[in-house]
């Protein structure tokens, strides 16, 4: 078995810091996004679509969607429980995950895609209105965040989950998106600094 791992970017990231927080060890094949070896032959032969990460299994079997990656390891290593536990607590893990993702990380992701002058090799044709335009999405989110994070620790209730570590990829994407976190938003801030703080969050 071996990852195969694209350093800084969020996707990436966003498994080794599940690994870590489980306690698994994956061999990692590095790949260096910056100089576009994703896009090689050892990688599209594993992932048709040419991105990171991709969980190879000693049979040869390839899995390549972050959230596909960690389940999979979810079924083998159930304790620490980070998708939730029974069928509510899954539910709610699920319905928050997708939350952050498609209205969180995406928008960063978009912004930073679309803004960023080393993205474009990367996005033909690179639309910086596009990029602009997601910016207070991402920021519309936060707000809303920060009164849900009001009244409980994590994302998804009082537990550190699979949403917890999709929203700290995200919030700390934001620099190089070059969108700040308002001041304002307090309970957001504090949730921010918790989750910064656990060891996994250096993987």
């Amino acid at each position: 078995m071996r990852l195969f791992d694209g350093g800084k970017a969020p996707n990436p990231r966003r498994v080794r810091i599940y690994l870590a927080e489980k306690g698994i060890s994956v061999p990692l094949v590095p790949v260096d996004m910056g100089a576009l070896e994703h896009r090689n032959a050892e990688v599209s032969a594993r992932n048709p679509l040419m991105r990171l990460p991709v969980l190879e299994l000693d049979d040869g079997t390839c899995l390549s969607e972050t959230i596909a990656i960690c389940r999979y390891f979810e079924a083998l290593h159930p304790d620490p429980p980070l998708f939730g536990v029974g069928a509510l607590g899954q539910a709610m893990v699920e319905m928050w995950q997708r939350r952050v993702e498609w209205h969180f990380l995406w928008p960063v992701a978009q912004a930073f895609r679309h803004i960023h002058p080393a993205m474009k090799g990367w996005e033909v044709p690179q639309i910086a209105e596009w990029g602009e335009a997601n910016k207070p999405k991402a920021l519309e989110f936060i707000a809303w965040m920060d009164r849900e994070l009001a009244n409980r620790e994590f994302i998804a209730g009082d537990a550190y989950t699979v949403a917890d570590i999709t929203a700290l990829v995200a919030s700390d994407f934001m620099k190089p998106a070059r969108i700040t976190v308002p001041e304002e938003a307090t309970h957001f801030r504090r949730w921010h600094a918790a989750v910064k703080a656990r060891p996994s969050a250096e993987a």
